[in-house]
C-alpha cells in the first residue's frame, strides 16, 4: 500500500485544496483525492509538481507501507 503524506504536508504549511489548486494548475479534484489518499493512480507530472511547490521530495510525499505477507515472501 502506498500511504499519501499530502495532508500532513499541506498541514504544515497551512495551505488549503483550493490554494495548491490555484498555484498549481493541479485540478482541485485530484489533489482532494490525495489529500483524503483515495486516489487510485498518479500521473509523474503531478508528483513532480506537488514536490516542487511543496518544496519536498518524493519519498517525503509517498511511502510505500509493508503488508503483512508479501507474494515474494512465499
Amino acid at each position: 500500500m502506498i500511504k499519501c503524506h499530502l495532508s500532513r504536508l499541506m498541514g504544515e504549511k497551512k495551505l488549503k485544496v483550493i490554494d495548491v489548486a490555484r498555484d498549481t494548475g493541479i485540478n482541485r479534484g485530484t489533489i482532494t483525492r490525495l489529500y483524503h489518499e483515495t486516489a487510485t493512480r498518479i500521473e509523474l507530472d503531478v508528483i513532480e509538481e506537488l514536490c516542487r511547490y511543496l518544496g519536498c521530495e518524493v519519498g517525503d510525499l509517498l511511502e510505500l507501507q509493508s503488508r503483512t505477507e508479501s507474494p515474494l515472501d512465499s
